[in-house]
């Protein structure tokens, strides 16, 4: 289980303390999907980057399956079994598809393997993989990249910031196939933060943030009534 407890956030802006995330709690279970949805600059994004590391909590707790993280930083919590995708996926030049996957991995793979890889989000292997991590990928080529160096490897928990972001509707298709295959198998807790009707409801739970703190959170059959005015049940409810 992952717990978060009271975490709180807070940046200078110009002289002017602001709590970016405030007082937030709530937990993941084993196998569960949470999805984060809620305005742009309500804090999704913020509150993504302390639970991985890459911003350091003002106060509260995060508890790992048992295991307090909280003063650990993003190499530390990567070895506890923390997997993250940004939002804006960084750039390697000199580095190709091929060794970024392995290092993602942890260890060599097959050609096979990361042919399978990036299949699973819409990209060509034989067009990919000697390629180079550089400014010669467009921004949704290197979302894709993302997300698939995070499905090398297996988590205790996987965060995915904004995945459909800068993905074509086919890829997106085949985004929500791997996010359903990972779910189907109930071994990683996993938190989506999205816009995506179809992202939002695949989710177990579904938490609303805005102005930095939890604005309301509950089971899909709760939430979506709620958010699109309709029953979860709807038949129109895979549409985009």
């Amino acid at each position: 289980m992952l717990e978060v407890k009271n975490l709180t956030f807070k940046v200078d802006e110009n002289g002017v303390e602001r709590s970016i995330v405030q007082d937030i709690s709530f937990t993941v279970e084993d196998g569960e999907m949470l999805v984060i949805t809620g305005p742009n600059g309500g804090g999704k994004s913020s509150l993504a980057k302390v639970l991985i590391g890459i911003e350091k909590a003002d106060a509260g707790q995060i508890v790992l399956d048992g295991e307090d993280i909280t003063e650990y930083d993003i190499d530390h919590r990567a070895n506890a079994g923390v997997g993250f995708a940004f939002q804006q996926p960084p750039r390697f030049k000199g580095m190709t598809v091929e060794r970024l996957l392995s290092l993602a991995a942890g260890k060599p793979l097959a050609e096979c393997d990361c042919c399978e890889l990036l299949s699973g989000v819409g990209l060509c292997a034989n067009e990919y993989l000697k390629r180079e991590i550089d400014g010669t990928l467009s921004g949704g080529e290197m979302k894709r990249l993302e997300i698939a160096t995070v499905l090398a490897k297996p988590h205790k928990l996987c965060v995915f910031d904004e995945p459909e972001a800068g993905i074509d509707l086919w890829s997106f298709s085949m985004l929500v196939d791997q996010f359903e295959k990972i779910h189907s198998k109930k071994d990683q807790k996993l938190i989506l933060i999205s816009h995506q009707e179809k992202i939002i409801k695949m989710a177990d739970r579904i938490m609303v943030i805005e102005d930095g703190k939890i604005r309301s959170i509950g089971s899909k059959e709760e939430m979506v009534p709620k958010l699109f005015g309709e029953s979860s049940d709807c038949k129109c409810a895979g549409r985009k």
